[in-house]
């Protein structure tokens, strides 16, 4: 049977063999430390759970209209307006199954075949898959620790075209951790209202940002730069709720927020409900315990950008917010499936080949993770290096 060329053209996962011998070691008995992780070590915070616990005994387990329940998409609306200043009716607000499903879904809504879509690189692995689902083409934008992994103004003309019509922004981002300040997203802003582009702003991370910095989204800026922004969150990385798949979108665009409500009404439908009362819960009583993991967080980053400036082979840009440090192979004879391969069979130690991002000079470190496995990790991968 021949397969689709729609899935033929979808390249597969780098990180999946490596993750896959790391698994099989660990079932072995081979004690591996795991820098791979894309999500909070941390439990989902308990009145969330219980909110989880609540749906199932009061029977809230039947269907819900497929963009959400009302409730969850009034409590976003207050969230984005109380937070992000941005401004939205219920009826542009889609919930869906986590927010890489919401970003696929507008790609779907979209694109078209011969349409760019501008993505910084690094990027986030998804996202050019996504859009060659979507019969687009990913155009690459490159950055580096120069600019802090951001897009310069010179470097995004240099990319546009008449078939530009999406840019991808993601701040705070995975992999770099790089967070825009306001004056380069109205920088950036700039150049998009004057060319007509759709933003896709990727905030997922939003919560997740260091050194009492805060988080400016692109659409809060104005009405002009509103009114081309699809803003995309969630509650998986900011509420330790990566398994319970939510994720929502804000639109600019009555037109586009019904086109993705009908796509998604016959693919998935709705959003579990009983994940939907949990995320309700999440929005609507805010904690200590999203600010305690950050500050954990902060203190991880802290330590592992120290350790790993002093690895000679390495060197570690300071990322501004999420849990990954993205450190450059300074060793100019070996790229990054070949350095990832090598430290998780010889010093027992997972990290992810930046080549999935779009940088084979580099690795991802998740430090998602306990400072025990931190220390003991960064002590085989200092030994690894010393002794090669």
């Amino acid at each position: 049977m021949e397969l689709s060329s729609r899935v033929q053209n979808v390249s597969a996962s780098l990180t999946l063999a490596i993750t896959a011998k790391a698994k099989k070691m660990k079932r072995e008995g081979v004690d591996v430390i795991g820098f791979g992780s894309g999500e909070p070590d941390f439990d989902t915070p308990s009145h969330i759970k219980q909110a989880g616990i609540s749906a199932i005994q009061k029977g809230l387990t039947k269907y819900t209209p497929a963009s959400g329940t009302d409730e969850l998409k009034k409590a976003i609306c207050d969230k984005f307006y109380d937070d992000n200043k941005l401004k939205y009716e219920s009826s542009r607000i889609v919930v869906s199954c986590g927010a890489k499903h919401s970003i696929y879904n507008i790609f779907q809504a979209v694109c078209d075949r011969g349409d760019e879509v501008i993505i910084p690189a690094p990027y986030w692995l998804s996202y050019p898959e996504m859009v060659k689902l979507a019969s687009a083409t990913p155009v690459f934008i490159e950055t580096d620790e120069k600019s802090g992994f951001k897009v310069v103004p010179e470097k995004l003309k240099a990319v546009l075209t008449k078939k530009t019509k999406v840019l991808v922004l993601n701040s705070p981002s995975n992999p770099t951790g790089c967070v825009y300040n306001i004056d380069e997203l109205k920088k950036i802003r700039d150049i998009v209202v004057k060319n007509n582009i759709l933003v896709i702003s990727d905030e997922i991370y939003e919560e997740i940002i260091f050194d009492q910095k805060s988080h400016v989204s692109i659409a809060s800026l104005d009405k002009d730069i509103f009114n081309q922004a699809i803003v995309v969150n969630g509650v998986s990385k900011s509420f330790a709720m990566t398994g319970w798949r939510i994720g929502y979108a804000g639109f600019c665009d009555d037109k586009i927020a019904s086109a993705v409500k009908n796509l998604q009404s016959h693919s998935t439908s709705n959003p579990t409900s009983i994940s939907q009362e949990a995320a309700l819960q999440a929005l609507k009583e805010k904690t200590s315990d999203v600010e305690n993991m950050v500050r954990e967080f902060e203190r991880r980053r802290n330590y592992i950008v120290g350790r790993i400036n002093n690895i000679k082979g390495l060197s570690c840009a300071r990322p501004g917010g999420a849990f990954y440090v993205f450190p450059r192979i300074e060793k100019k004879d070996m790229a990054s499936m070949e350095l990832s391969e090598r430290l998780l069979a010889e010093a027992k130690v997972a990290v992810v080949p930046g080549k999935a991002f779009g940088s084979d000079r580099h690795i991802r470190l998740s430090f998602a993770t306990s400072m025990e496995n931190i220390e003991k990790g960064m002590d085989r991968m200092e030994a690894w290096f010393i002794k090669g």
